[in-house]
């Protein structure tokens, strides 16, 4: 592991060292390439000097004992290398994961489609449940939110429901969203006082560069049509609503957020590339039996991977074996508890992998 972290810190000064370099600098893509690398190591670059200065440390205090020493200075030195032994065993845990592989798509930003699947109109109200709680969410992040395409119904709930996340980190933590989510409790429509389980889908899809995927115009069919709003009334009588068919792969995105039929395109392509990419990454992963599959699950939609149950007031991540009694919290958009211990199982899993 210490010859990894020094071939990083050894890759860090060279990048440091070109950044300033005069030629570097008239490169304006070079300079931004080479920057966005060196500001990506400097997290891992940091730890390790931090690990180095401890293990120093602990090295010259162990050396100390073999001076005469008072006994008021003893127990300085006994304190200051108690600490220090705390400490890098702190770091012990923390540079194997820095070293893991990154996820390319962690800083993106995310496109999200949640469906109300099993349970009909219940399932759709669970689903703008969803949609409320990653807004929260997102909100509580400092990130922005923007819908591309919804199918309301007509007491609140959606049958399906596509919006963009924008901001820094987006994917890393929304990505385990992907999966099924389960509710149980009485609907607003049932008068007998029953639970029932209804079931939604949510897919959480990074958006995608122009220049990640070649899209060649005559394998789309673009048709347009009239907003509607629930119930299938006409919201305006303007074509401005886009629905486009990519035709090699049948996949089909819509889009009628927008008043202008231009954004509503430019939507409706962002949320194709994402899906077309996304088909071909869940095909590869077919393919190739050895792929990993952690215990936070695949990402397939097909997966259950949460309950909310009202009745009883908790929520279970049935990856992990996690329950807490504070729904309302959670679809509040307090979500940090619940991802960072995905993320911590991950990184357990991947570590297994690596050693």
């Amino acid at each position: 592991m210490l010859s990894k972290l020094q071939a990083v810190e050894d890759k860090y000064l060279e990048l440091e060292s070109l950044i300033s370099d005069p030629d570097t600098i008239q490169d304006i893509d070079r300079w931004q390439r080479y920057s966005k690398e060196h500001a990506s190591l400097t997290p891992v670059v940091e730890k390790f000097r931090e690990y180095k200065r401890v293990v120093t440390g602990i090295a010259e205090d162990k050396a100390m004992f073999d001076e005469p020493l008072d006994d008021e200075m003893r127990k300085m030195v006994e304190e200051e290398l108690a600490e220090l032994t705390a400490q890098k065993e702190v770091l012990d845990q923390e540079l194997p994961i820095l070293l893991l592989p990154k996820d390319p798509n962690d800083d993106k930003n995310v496109i999200v489609e949640i469906r109300g699947g099993v349970g009909g109109e219940e399932a759709a109200l669970f689903a703008g449940d969803l949609f409320r709680m990653y807004s929260r969410y997102a909100e509580k992040q400092g990130w922005r939110t923007e819908l591309i395409d919804a199918n309301a119904t007509e007491i609140g709930g959606f049958k399906e429901v596509s919006f963009m996340v924008t901001g820094f980190g987006a994917y890393s933590r929304l990505k385990y969203e992907s999966g099924t989510h389960r509710v149980q409790r009485v609907p607003v429509t049932e008068s007998g006082g029953r639970i029932h389980t209804s079931a939604v889908t949510v897919a959480v899809l990074p958006e995608v560069e122009d220049v990640e995927i070649d899209i060649n115009p005559n394998d789309l069919r673009i048709d347009t049509y009239c907003a509607s709003g629930a119930g299938g009334q006409y919201v305006n009588r303007t074509e401005t609503a886009i629905r486009i068919t990519h035709l090699p792969t049948g996949i089909v995105v819509q889009c009628q957020d927008e008043k202008s039929q231009l954004k509503n395109k430019e939507k409706a392509m962002k949320v194709l590339r994402a899906r077309i990419l996304d088909q071909a990454r869940q095909q590869q992963e077919d393919a190739v039996a050895a792929d990993r599959r952690s215990q936070v699950g695949s990402g397939d939609r097909s997966e259950r991977i949460r309950t909310y149950n009202f009745p009883q007031g908790r929520v279970t991540d049935h990856r992990i074996g996690l329950t807490l009694h504070k729904i309302d919290a959670v679809l509040g958009g307090e979500l940090d508890e619940i991802l960072n211990a995905l993320i911590t199982a991950d990184q357990a899993e991947r570590l297994k992998q690596v050693k």
